[in-house]
Parts: structure tokens; C-alpha cells; sequence
């Protein structure tokens, strides 16, 4: 079905574009392709401009048109030689040139007007401007990883760009979206998680050759995120045959250690890792065939103890890494790339009981082995053919594997055990809290194509996925979980008064889930690069985006098209010397559905639910069940693949950001540049699960995946026998939950408040490139995120299901939830810089300090009805009377202060030295050089969830902290 709220974007808007791209020409613009680099710039009209990359043989040539302006697109990134000729004669003397991933770089040439070679800047230094450009994006290079203290992993090289900051599950957080809204793209194959939209596809940073960080203002070439893009490209071959190694150490005695916290044992917590990296790169065929392989040998010994020290973990993986790239260059206008590589890895971990206050050295009791494999295979075929200097296109057929299996050598025999009245504990045999297996594939393919006519570039393309997962779930032993809770002050478990007597309960949770489940998504866009003037460029773009989520029987059932998102840009160089500039945007983006929500809500998902009395444990710590309390729940799935008409909207608009950014941008001198850019976002609709008991004509009990305050159109009950007759529209804003009295009269309904999510900062950056001595990059972020929702996730309850996020499981959760959300950060400082002391030394430092999070303070009920679970309410009297005689207080979210800064600063030392036929780079870092280990969250439940007034004694209690301080040590030879 057609959104409801986007059906208005009319598809005239294609014409207005093909319109824009046909008026009269003038200087060309200068955008570049997101896997490559351009160049463009100003030589003498009727000359021919001829690029050549000294290391492939690799050359174009392109006409200067009449009014002196060139542009050579799509060149891969790397260093060139540029020479002009006019009438078979060359003029000039030969300049060099670095292209950057996704930038152009300017570069007027001989013949240009004397106007514009006057204002032209030499030398390698230059921290450029790129005047054609509307984006907010950050280049990384793999030089600059080499002279930083940098983790390796394209999440910590993300995180030097302004606005990022580590988030919760893994992940990072741009612009206060959640991690889960994120793109990464490797060669332009997307390596991003779909199943949960957390995490990605991982290569070594040696691999790399350079990252662009976007966040904000990308091309419509970009969809399916409202966070950002970490766009990277890989390493290829040269005609100079190269080799090396290199070897990555991180011992468990370069670790401080990790300190014990209230209700956590942290201190046996440690790891030894070491890595050999071996390349070797050169051509196959001389300045047409090339390649680029690697292989990582891994050894990884990570040991830790659980928070209440009663079990030690001692894993071990030693899967290693390949990788390859080919760059065929059949000619100069038409070349093929293959990228390779599998990341598989497998982590075996034996688990121990420990004694009750001994020593686990002298007590290792053996108990099981778990064992966790990750990753996967994945490739890309890609084609880039430039039939004209005017016309290209670049063709790419890829696939992305990765693959999460997790059991243990007691899954079919232990059950799983847990006392939640104290902490978490895990009492029995086994602590695999499920046996999964599944595998997910996405199979892309893509057509992007650039075609300039006079004073417009006008870029258009066709991006297609499908998304698969193959997904068995299930609980170990019996495939039963037992966990036992406290009574709470209500008496009330299940919906249901406890016996007399009764403190404890036991609830028993089975479930299961196996299938297969497939997501398309696809998009085209047009985007039109006008370049008004010499000094003004603007930017409109508009992606059509299409989401088709499928159950498991296959069928459609979450179908979302006419997603329009127009992107509006400009740039307008103040000088005309490329020297200052002001630009901005304004722009729309589109997040899918995670697969996560096909296997939860379409698929054959049993989720059964029993509550019993708890009578103590038997020999082998299985709970003793008494009396069951209430009946059996299944309402979050009776085993079969549902007829989701009665319980996804038929109508869903999708989940979309709005986005505005005005920003400034000045060269001070051939060295340094500083900018400063204001950010708006407005998140619009969530796609979440609401409990609905209240259809409109009947009292019912379903949860529905809509969007929360809108309506939702269901085939439901009309006639209240039970069975859904017809289709109903429910104004969530209004109804959907039934009210009752304390004597269980329905007395009317209640809706949702709707979702929101602001973000508003100021950026402001000082970059000093490097020029072989030094460089430096300082940046401020003033940051306010506000709202009643996260995204997809909510890091302040910690539940990770993407789309299932519990915030609007009923009315309550959210009411008067309003705040600052999990991440905002008010103030976030970030300086990374290196100094070449002399030849062979350099030193390196990255200073990364943040304000702490907000902190909420939940309570279990609300002043409204009976329900228990997660409110803004906290009982503060009379919590063991009928809720109309409780005394409640509203803590709004974030009201109970913040979390302290938190500070890490790294510093490197590099030793270099060159051996004639070898160069030697020797490198040690030093992470969290103060050994700061901050508390980073806490447990935010003032009330036990089922305890009216029940204060939970965990309250503020950490649950992650930062790392300790540990060292790495580098040692690479190249030949």
C-alpha cells in the first residue's frame, strides 16, 4: 500500500529534475562517485587534460570545454599526474594531484584565466575545501590510521568524526540516531547487519585504504539509514610487485587491570591476541591486470569471570582472515573489480565453577563448552564503463554472508537456570542462554550512472536487495528457561493474586522459531548537480525507496513503496578560490524494517509463558513448581505463522528522518582550515509492537506492529465471538486500551502519545593537515537530543531487538516520557593529531571526552491502571492499597542527572627505518592512558518490574564501564 504521508511527493518530481539537467551550461559541477574520486577544475578552452596514474599506466583524457572548465570522473582513488595540451602541444609543466574517496579535488591548470591561477595553492599540505561537495563527511586514510593510536576496526575510525559517539550493543551513534540505523559499505557492497540492523561485516584495517565517515547530508545515492554511512575502500594492486608482513600483539601483561565494581567481578578479566598479517600485491599482467591478497593468521585467548564470580570463562579462536582484489583494466574506458573476502571466525569457551570464596586456580571444576561462530563469505563484481567523456556507469553484483551459531556440549541436556531475586545468577549445568543458529545473506545488486549535460551533472541509479535469513532458535535442555522472581508488594503475577504466603515465582519460558525469511528492498534516485554559477552550486536529488518484508511462509506482509525522500543542497564558494565556503542542505532518509521483526512476528514463533508457585530447588537446582498462577500467555506467539492481518498495520508509514544542516568552511593558509556547521534532525513515526485491548468494538488482548499514535488499520473482531471478520481502524492516538475501574468495569479507553526524536547541535572543526611534520584535528560538538524515543532500540532498558523496543508495549510506558534520550551528550571534545619527531620517529595521540548520559528512573505502575511494567510513575505511598489509593510522582526521563564525563586519551610511538630493499615500522599504543574506567551505564529501575513500590536494590548499580588501559604493540615489514 502507498504511505500514507508520502503519497503527496507526485512523481512529476522526476520531470522537474530531467527539467533542472537541460538548462543553460556553464562551469561544471564537480561531484565525485562514492567508490571513487574526481577531479575538475579549469584549463585552457579547446585543450585536452590528461590524468595518469604513475603506478597502474592507468590514463584518461578529456576535452576542456569552450568555457574552460573539465571534469574527469570516477577515478580510483590515489595519486595522479595531470598534464594539459592544446593543438598536440603540451603547456605547462605536469602537476600532481591526490584523489579522495567520494570528494573532488579542485585543480586549475595552465591555460586557466589569470583570475583564477593567482588564487591557486601549491603543496602537498593543502587542508582542502571541496567547494563541490554539500555533504558533512570526513576522510580517514590509511596514512593517517598508521600515525594515530586507533583501534582497528572501522567503528573506532568512524568515531574521529565530529557528532559520533560510541553507543550500547556494539555500535556507534550518529547525530543522536541509535546504532541501529546505521549503512557500512565496502567497495559499495553493503556489509551492514540487516537481521538487526547492529553491527556489520568486518575486514582488518590493513585491508583499507581509506575511509569516508558521512554524517549528514549524503547523496541520494545512500538510502535505508537515518544515522550515517561509513563508506571505506580497499586495497588494490600496482605494477610494482609488493609484499610484507605484519605482526599485531596485544598480551594479557599490557593490560591493566579491569577494576571490580559494585556487583561485578572484573578483575580476571583479561586476553591475549596476536595477529600476523602477510600481503602480497602486484600485476598480473603489466598496467592492465592487478592484485591485491591478504591473509590474517589469528590467535585470540579472551578469559573472564561472571559479574558474581562463580563461573570463569576461557575462550580461544584462532579462524584466520583472507582477502582479494583484482582491478582488470580492459581499457582505459571499461574495467572490472572483484572483491573477496570471508571473516568467519569461530570462538570456543570452556566454562568453570568456582568454589564459594576460592581460588579459581585451585578449583577449575569443568563444567561446559560453548561455542560461537560469526561471519561469513562475501564478494562483488563490479563494472565501470565510460562510453563518452559525458556519459558512465558503473555496474555491481555482490553478496554479503553472515553467519551468527551459538551452542554449547550441554544444550540437549542441561536446562537453563536463573535466580533473578539476586542479580542474574545462573545456577545448573549450563549458563548458553539459547541454542541459534542462522544464516544471513544478502544477495545486491546496483546501477549507478553519471551523465553531464553543459552545467549539470545529472546522476541516476537503481539499488536492489534481498535480504535472507535462515533462523532456528531455541532454549537449552528441554528447551525450557526457568527464572525466578521475587513477589512484589502488589501480590499480583501473571494478572493474577498470588496464594497467601507466597514470595517467590517461577516463570517458565519456552521458545522456539525456525524458518526462513526474506526482506527486498529497492530504490532509484535522480540527482541533479547544477552548477549555477562559478561560485554557486545546488544539489536536488529525490530516491524512491520500496520495503517488502515477508513471513515465514513467504508472502508479503510489510510492504512500504512510494517512499519519496528529496535531498535539496547547496555549495556557494564565497571567494571563488575554493578557499571559503558556505554550503547546506535539507533532506529526507528512510529506514527499513529489520529482519529481526519477519522471524519475531511472521514466522512459525511460539513464545509460551507459564507462571507457578516457587517451593525451592531440587538436588540439580531446578526450580520445584507449586500452584500455576494465571494461565499459560502465549500472546507473544502460539507456535504457528500467523495470519498478521490481525496484527500488523495494513497501512504502516514508514520510519523517516528529517534533516537540515548550514554550515561554513575557511582555509586560513595551505595548512589549516577550520568550519562550523548547525545540525536540525527530526525523527518521524516509530514501527513498533502495541499491546492493543481494545479493538474499537470488542476487548481483545494482541500485540499489533504499527506505528504508536497513528492509526492502525487490522483485520479484526467485530461481532466479539472471537474470530477477525473485518477490517478495523484503530486511532492509536486515542483508543486501543481498555480502562477499567478497581473492580474490573471497563470504564472507557485510552491511546499512545506519538513518538519524537530532535536533534540539534553545533560542530564546530580546526584541521591542520599533515605536511611530513605534523598534523592536527580538533573538534567542539554542542549536542541535545530530546524526545520520548531512542529509534529502533532503547539503550536506557537495554532490550536490542530491533523494532520491538517495548517503549509502547502499553500506554504507560512512554506517557509524559518525554526527555533527554540515552544518547545525547552535551558536550563532546575530540583532538587526534601525529609529529614526525625526525625521520624514524613519530608520535601520535587521540584525545576523545564526552559528558555522560542522562540518567531515567523507572518505575513498575502507573496512576492510571493496574498495569505493572515500566512507567515515568513511582509509587510513593499506599502501594499495597487498589491503585486509585496509591500515591504516585512523575520523574520525567533523564530528570535523575548524568552519568560522570568520561575521558580516553591514546598515544603511539612509531619507529621507522628503511633498509633499502624493506622499510621497517615498528609501533606501540597505549589505549585509556589514565586507566579511566568510568561507569558508561547503570541499571535505571528504581521499582522492581512486577513490585509496586518495591524499591530494586541494583538501582544506579553499574552495568558497563570503559575499558581499561592495555597496549598493542605493531610490527610490520614491506618490501
Amino acid at each position: 500500500m502507498k504511505s500514507k504521508k508520502n503519497n503527496a511527493m507526485h512523481r512529476t518530481s522526476l520531470w522537474l529534475a530531467l527539467g533542472m539537467a537541460l538548462t543553460a551550461p556553464i562551469a561544471l559541477p564537480a561531484f565525485a562517485q562514492n567508490t571513487a574520486g574526481a577531479l575538475a577544475g579549469h584549463a585552457a578552452a579547446g585543450a585536452t587534460v590528461t590524468v595518469t596514474n604513475p603506478a597502474t599506466g592507468f590514463s584518461r583524457t578529456v576535452a576542456v570545454d569552450a568555457d574552460g572548465s573539465y571534469r574527469i570522473a570516477s577515478l580510483p582513488v590515489g595519486t595522479y599526474t595531470v598534464t594539459v595540451q592544446q593543438n598536440g602541444q603540451a603547456i605547462g609543466s605536469p602537476v600532481t594531484v591526490n584523489v579522495s574517496l567520494g570528494t573532488t579535488t579542485t585543480r586549475d591548470l595552465a591555460g586557466a584565466s589569470a583570475e583564477l591561477q593567482t588564487v591557486q595553492v601549491q603543496g602537498t599540505s593543502i587542508s582542502p575545501i571541496d567547494v563541490s561537495s554539500t555533504e558533512s563527511a570526513t576522510n580517514i586514510t590509511a596514512d593517517q590510521i598508521q600515525r594515530l593510536p586507533l583501534q582497528r576496526d572501522a567503528l573506532s575510525v568512524a568515531q574521529l568524526a565530529p557528532g559520533v559517539v560510541k553507543g550500547e550493543f556494539g555500535g556507534v551513534s550518529f547525530g543522536g540516531s541509535s546504532v541501529a540505523e546505521n549503512a557500512v559499505y565496502i567497495n559499495g557492497l553493503n556489509v551492514t547487519d540487516f537481521y538487526n540492523r547492529v553491527g556489520n561485516s568486518a575486514v582488518p584495517d590493513a585491508f583499507y585504504q581509506e575511509f569516508q565517515v558521512k554524517t549528514g547530508g549524503y547523496s541520494v545515492e545512500f538510502g535505508r539509514t537515518t544515522g550515517g554511512v561509513i563508506n571505506a575502500v580497499t586495497k588494490s594492486g600496482t605494477n610494482e610487485f609488493q609484499y610484507g608482513a605484519e605482526l599485531v600483539w596485544e598480551p594479557d601483561w599490557l593490560q591493566f587491570t579491569q577494576k571490580n565494581k559494585p556487583g561485578r567481578v572484573a578483575q580476571f578479566d583479561d586476553y591475549d591476541s596476536a595477529k600476523l598479517n602477510l600481503y602480497a600485491s602486484g600485476a598480473l599482467i603489466q598496467d592492465r591486470l592487478f592484485f591485491f591478497g591478504m591473509y590474517e593468521g589469528r590467535d585470540f585467548e579472551p578469559r573472564s569471570s561472571d559479574n558474581e564470580y562463580e563461573n570463569f570463562f576461557d575462550g580461544r579462536s584462532n579462524s584466520g582472515f583472507w582477502g582479494t582484489k583484482l582491478d582488470w583494466r580492459i581499457t582505459d574506458d571499461h574495467i572490472l573489480e572483484f572483491l573477496a573476502f570471508s571473516d568467519s571466525d569461530k570462538l570456543t569457551t570452556d566454562q568453570y565453577g568456582i568454589d564459594p570464596g576460592g581460588d579459581f586456580n585451585g578449583s577449575r571444576n569443568y563444567e561446559n563448552t560453548t561455542f560461537n561462530e560469526t561471519g561469513g563469505d562475501n564478494w562483488a563484481l563490479t563494472y565501470n564503463g565510460f562510453f563518452t567523456d559525458k556519459f558512465s556507469m558503473r555496474a555491481m553484483y555482490g553478496e554479503n554472508q553472515r553467519t551468527t551459531d551459538i551452542h554449547s556440549l550441554t544444550d540437549d541436556t542441561c536446562d537453563l537456570v536463573q535466580d533473578r531475586r539476586v542479580g542474574s545468577s545462573f545456577l545448573g549445568c549450563t549458563s548458553n542462554t539459547a541454542v541459534v543458529s542462522r544464516e544471513d545473506d544478502r544477495e545486491q545488486y546496483r546501477l549507478d550512472f553519471e551523465w553531464q549535460l553543459g552545467s549539470h551533472l545529472l546522476r541516476f541509479g537503481y539499488d536492489h536487495e534481498n535480504n535472507t535469513s535462515g533462523y532456528n532458535q531455541r532454549y537449552p535442555g528441554g528447551g525450557a528457561r526457568y527464572e525466578v522472581f521475587n513477589v512484589g508488594g502488589s501480590g499480583i503475577v501473571n494478572g493474577t493474586p498470588v496464594p497467601p504466603g507466597t514470595t517467590a515465582y517461577v516463570r517458565t519460558r519456552e521458545v522456539r522459531n525456525e524458518g526462513t525469511f526474506e526482506t527486498v528492498n529497492s530504490a532509484y534516485y535522480i540527482e541533479d548537480n547544477w552548477q549555477v554559477s562559478d561560485r554557486f552550486l545546488l544539489n536536488f536529488g529525490l530516491r524512491n525507496e520500496e520495503f517488502d518484508n515477508k513471513n515465514g511462509q513467504g508472502e508479503s506482509y510489510i510492504k512500504m513503496d512510494s517512499m519519496w525522500a528529496p535531498r535539496l543542497g547547496f555549495s556557494w564558494d564565497l571567494n571563488g578560490d575554493s578557499s571559503m565556503k558556505v554550503y547546506g542542505n535539507v533532506g529526507r532518509y528512510f529506514l527499513p524494517v529489520a529482519n529481526v521483526i519477519n522471524i519475531k512476528q511472521a514466522g512459525p514463533f511460539l513464545d509460551r509463558r507459564t507462571f507457578y508457585v516457587f517451593n525451592g530447588f531440587d538436588a540439580g537446582n531446578i526450580p520445584i513448581l507449586g500452584p500455576q498462577i494465571g494461565p499459560v500467555d502465549v500472546s507473544q506467539g502460539d507456535g504457528t505463522v500467523p495470519d498478521v492481518r490481525g496484527e500488523v498495520d495494513a497501512d504502516m508509514d514508514s520510519v523517516y528522518q528529517d534533516e537540515m544542516i548550514l554550515g561554513f568552511q575557511q582555509q586560513l593558509d595551505p595548512s589549516w582550515s577550520w568550519g562550523v556547521r548547525g545540525i536540525y534532525r527530526k525523527l518521524h513515526n516509530a514501527i513498533d509492537d502495541m499491546e492493543i485491548t481494545y479493538n474499537g468494538f470488542c476487548e481483545v488482548d494482541f500485540f499489533a506492529m504499527a506505528n504508536p499514535g497513528e492509526v492502525a488499520t487490522v483485520y479484526g473482531d467485530t461481532d466479539c465471538d472471537g474470530v477477525n471478520d473485518n477490517w478495523i481502524n484503530i486511532d492509536t492516538a486515542t483508543t486501543g486500551w481498555a480502562l477499567y475501574d478497581v473492580d474490573g468495569n471497563f470504564v472507557g479507553t485510552t491511546g499512545w502519545q506519538k513518538p519524537k526524536r530532535d536533534y540539534r547541535a553545533l560542530e564546530f572543526v580546526l584541521d591542520r593537515a599533515w605536511d611530513n611534520k605534523w598534523s592536527l584535528n580538533a573538534s567542539y560538538t554542542l549536542a541535545f537530543s530530546e524526545g520520548n524515543a531512542e529509534g529502533p532500540v532503547n539503550s536506557d532498558t537495554d532490550f536490542a531487538d530491533s523494532g520491538r523496543t517495548e517503549a509502547f508495549d502499553n500506554p504507560w510506558v512512554n506517557f509524559d516520557g518525554e526527555g533527554y534520550l540515552p544518547n545525547d551528550r552535551r558536550h563532546q571534545i575530540k583532538l587526534h593529531g601525529a609529529y614526525a619527531i625526525n625521520d624514524a620517529w613519530e608520535i601520535g595521540a587521540a584525545f576523545d571526552a564526552r559528558s555522560g548520559r542522562p540518567i531515567s528512573a523507572f518505575g513498575a505502575g502507573n496512576p492510571f491502571d493496574e498495569t505493572e511494567f515500566r512507567s515515568f510513575f513511582i509509587c510513593t505511598a499506599n502501594c499495597d492499597l487498589p491503585n486509585d489509593q496509591r500515591t504516585y510522582t512523575h520523574i520525567g526521563r533523564g530528570d535523575w542527572g548524568r552519568l560522570p564525563w568520561t575521558y580516553d586519551l591514546g598515544a603511539s610511538i612509531t619507529y621507522k627505518h628503511d633498509f633499502g630493499g624493506a622499510d621497517l615500522r615498528v609501533k606501540f599504543s597505549l589505549f585509556n592512558v589514565f586507566n579511566m574506567q568510568r561507569v558508561t551505564e547503570v541499571n535505571e529501575d528504581l521499582e522492581l518490574e512486577d513490585g509496586i513500590g518495591t524499591p530494586n536494590e541494583f538501582f544506579l548499580q553499574g552495568t558497563d564501564y570503559q575499558s581499561r588501559a592495555y597496549g598493542q604493540l605493531q610490527v610490520s615489514l614491506d618490501f
